[in-house]
């Protein structure tokens, strides 16, 4: 078995992974790897929307901005630490600027500032976006300066566990996914940058390659927070992308197609005007997650066509190539908002595939590389799991409650109920840097005294677990998508309190029986073996939180919680507004499930005056560069 020594190892080469691992380097910590079960899997590199938003501080106009203003939007959306908050304004500007200088284009007007426009949940205007691969290309230069460094990467190594010695981080237990062998790292410091739970549904934004890691954390002990907050919202399934922004704004024609064949231009039949359902698919553009405080607007679209594709069974299409009906007898018709933005937009001209085009011709090359060509077929959509706005819970530091493990990017629990479009991409990057600094110049941890003790322990275990599921013949594909589908069917935005025990009990058989009914034979059946572990026993948590969060809070963000009757009454359980500012805080070690509601921190008071704060930034840096 090969063992490296590192005094820090990120796992994961997104965005996040790729930022901590450079940052670390530049504060003086040399001695840093990063390892990946594939260089070229996890969402930052496959994933976007029409133009994917980076929020960040303002860097334009007139209207004024600051660090607590920024601070206090991110905190009001409910759920998220103050102190969180804080960091995330007040190293956005840096964050932002240390990726336009390693060559994220971000676009300026003449003058250099940096324009913005406004995302869902975000009133300043402070988004910005290079297109529609924004975290593509920032995950690029990301990765050019990991190497540019010599920075090693570890690439078909996938983490199978967290090693631990006396409470802390030991190091990590990795097997090569071609041959299936134990590759160890011995190391004080493990940074979580694996991206969300994607792997636990179904019907799933996320590309089928990232699956997410974050019961390497709940098998260390590390508490998770907020689970049950998610955001769902429209997606194309053939190809999985979100349909926000331009892709709503120019009016596409929505239609369903039942099993005879019979289509049906469903959403006039639902809105009181074709001027309302016009200007609600219009707001469905920066109002993209589903948010059941929008269902008499926006989000009653995702309400009706989950009704057309799961309760009725139809599939829903979105058509660029055809006028909705409503647009008749020309742009008078037109609610002033949308009148106005596609006049200010150059596109009040015939076709969603022509306003498309006019405003945004990337969405269009951007099926068109994937064989989809929107200018003559439509494509089909449906309500789809798109980020988990919780996650592994981490102090100000990214550091989680086991001393030397940290959390960044969306495997962190950072974000709370609602959240600005792209606030997750400077959360990456200010997580990934504040891990980064703790370790370089604030942690005390050292190498584990007795690392191989830990590490013998451990293969033993898992050479267990290896013999008692092997096979002649696997069967992890269909177990996979059984666990998926039934997540998809009971634990989406649409929840019914009784179906969700019921599945719940299911889930729970499923982990119960897992070495009975997932086999292996082959080392690649062998990875897919731990990933389908660490997805069920995310997967129960996730399920155990919704039910938690149903009963304490109702229905809240992309919830809509119902205890009887039929969802198009649109009816939900009330929100317990009293635990807005209340985080669901869960830890599961030893057979045992401790669960806790807690206040999060408000935004704290913090030093401002010059001279003791640099004073204190001095006496910080005296004890790093490791």
């Amino acid at each position: 078995m090969k063992v490296h020594t590192y005094r820090a190892v990120v796992i994961g080469s997104g965005c996040a992974g790729y930022n901590c691992a450079d940052r670390l380097f530049e504060y003086g910590c040399r001695s840093v790897a990063v390892i990946t079960e594939g260089r070229l899997m996890g969402t930052s590199r496959n994933t976007g929307s029409d133009k994917q938003t980076y929020y960040k501080l303002s860097l334009a106009g007139d209207a004024g901005d600051s660090v607590y203003d920024m601070a206090q939007t991110l905190f009001s959306g409910g759920a998220m630490d103050g102190k969180i908050a804080l960091c995330e304004a007040a190293n956005s500007a840096e964050s932002f600027f240390r990726l336009v200088h390693l060559g994220v284009d971000f676009p300026t007007n003449e003058y250099g500032e940096y324009v913005g426009y406004r995302t869902d949940h975000d009133v300043h205007g402070r988004a910005t976006s290079i297109g529609p691969y924004t975290s593509k290309r920032m995950t690029e230069v990301l990765e050019e300066a990991v190497i540019s460094k010599g920075i090693p990467i570890y690439d078909n190594c996938q983490a199978i566990r967290i090693l631990k010695g006396n409470g802390r981080v030991a190091g990590v237990l990795c097997i090569d996914t071609l041959t299936g062998e134990y590759i160890a790292f011995n190391t004080p410091h493990v940074i979580l940058a694996t991206g969300g739970p994607a792997g636990i549904y179904f019907d799933s934004v996320y590309p089928q390659s990232q699956t997410g890691s974050s019961a390497l954390a709940l098998q260390a002990g590390a508490s998770v927070v907020n689970l049950s907050e998610w955001q769902f919202g429209l997606a194309s399934v053939d190809f999985r992308w979100n349909v926000s922004g331009t892709y709503q704004q120019v009016l596409p024609r929505y239609f369903s197609v039942d099993a005879q064949g019979v289509e049906r231009e469903f959403l006039k039949e639902a809105f009181p005007s074709r001027k309302e359902m016009l200007k609600n698919i219009f707001l469905k553009g920066y109002e993209w997650p589903f948010d059941v405080r929008k269902i008499y607007g926006s989000s009653y679209l995702d309400l009706l066509i989950y009704r057309e594709s799961v309760v009725l069974g139809r599939s829903v299409y979105m058509d660029f190539t055809r006028e909705p009906s409503g647009l008749e007898k020309g742009w008078g018709e037109l609610d002033r908002v949308v009148y106005d933005y596609l006049k200010q937009s150059d596109a009040l001209i015939p076709l969603p595939v022509e306003r498309l085009r006019r405003m945004n011709e990337g969405a269009i090359e951007l099926y068109a590389s994937h064989g989809i060509d929107l200018t003559c077929r439509p494509l089909k959509v449906a309500v789809c799991a798109q980020h988990n706005n919780g996650g592994i819970l981490v102090d100000t530091n990214w550091e989680t409650d086991v001393p030397g493990l940290y959390a960044c990017g969306e495997a962190a629990g950072t974000l709370g109920i609602f959240r600005p479009g792209g606030s997750a991409l400077n959360s990456c990057q200010v997580g990934g840097m504040r891990a980064a600094r703790h370790v370089a110049f604030l942690s005390k941890q050292m190498p584990f005294d007795d690392f191989n003790a830990v590490l013998q322990e451990a293969v033993g275990q898992e050479e267990e677990f290896r013999q008692e599921t092997y096979a002649d013949k696997a069967v992890l594909t269909v177990w996979r998508e059984r666990c998926q589908k039934e997540m998809s069917a009971h634990f989406s935005f649409v929840r019914k309190e009784e179906e969700m025990r019921k599945s719940l009990c299911l889930l729970q058989a499923m982990e119960s029986q897992f070495s009975v009914e997932n086999k292996w034979n082959t080392p690649r059946e062998l990875c897919f073996l731990y990933k389908n572990r660490e997805i069920i026993q995310t997967a129960v948590l996730v399920a155990e939180s919704m039910i938690k969060a149903a009963e304490r809070y109702g229905s809240r963000g992309s919830s809509f919680v119902l205890t009887q009757g039929d969802f198009m009454e649109r009816k939900p359980t009330p929100e317990h507004e009293s635990g807005r500012y209340e985080r669901l805080i869960v830890n599961r070690m030893g057979g045992c499930t401790d669960w806790k509601a807690e206040p999060v921190d408000p935004i704290p008071n913090r030093e401002l005056w010059f001279e003791r704060a640099w004073n204190a930034f001095l006496k910080e840096r005296k004890g790093g560069r490791k």
